[in-house]
């Protein structure tokens, strides 16, 4: 049984527990498919076994939990902490390379990164902890932002309840579109970085 089929047996039998569970882990930085768990959710929902209310609340308040863990790492452990947890993860690069966005986009690149560029929102936490991004302004984008995640995918999987396995496989094929593009994304800022450094 893979880890995703792990997470769907433990919805069934823990529910709303399990929703926390997932997206607070998630947020924390330990990858796991919490998109799966919400379109699950959203589907279960939809067959009247779980409430949407408690559904989202919970989901977001995991996210959110989990979100400002790692904002405290950045903070109060200081850059040495935050390569120390990631070097395995090539900690360093990636977290200069998010902390030039974070600087860049301050609220706004929190909050996308809850919904939309999934896959930075963890580092996104540490750089903004690390840059001593505002915490009222973090928390206030990082709510929004979670908020509107947790509705989207229930939401979808709500409506497309029978399709959820299809949803789900189309879902897991769009992370490696996104992981692809981010990648591009660096590649060529890195590239015309460099290229700016030879012309000048």
């Amino acid at each position: 049984m893979n880890l995703s089929e792990q997470l769907l047996a433990a919805l069934t039998a823990y529910g709303l527990p399990a929703i926390f569970g997932t997206t607070f882990i998630n947020s924390v930085g330990i990858p796991v498919p919490e998109a799966l768990i919400l379109l699950a959710a959203g589907s279960f929902v939809e067959l009247g076994d779980l409430s949407l209310g408690w559904v989202i609340v919970l989901a977001s308040i995991g996210a959110i939990l989990g979100d400002q863990v790692g904002y405290v790492v950045g903070r109060w452990g200081g850059r040495r902490l935050v390569f120390l947890l990631t070097r395995w993860l090539g900690g360093e690069k990636r977290l200069r390379d998010v902390e030039s966005v974070a600087q860049k986009w301050g609220g706004m690149g929190v909050f996308l990164s809850r919904w939309l560029v999934t896959g930075l929102g963890s580092w996104v936490n540490l750089a903004s902890g690390i840059t001593a991004f505002s915490y009222a302004r973090f928390l206030v984008w990082d709510i929004a932002g979670e908020v509107i995640s947790a509705v989207l995918y229930v939401l979808v999987g709500k409506l497309f309840s029978d399709q959820v396995q299809a949803l789900i496989e189309l879902l897991g094929n769009l992370v490696w579109v996104e992981i692809g593009l981010i990648a591009a994304g660096i590649f060529g800022w890195q590239l015309i970085k460099a290229r700016r450094k030879e012309k000048g």
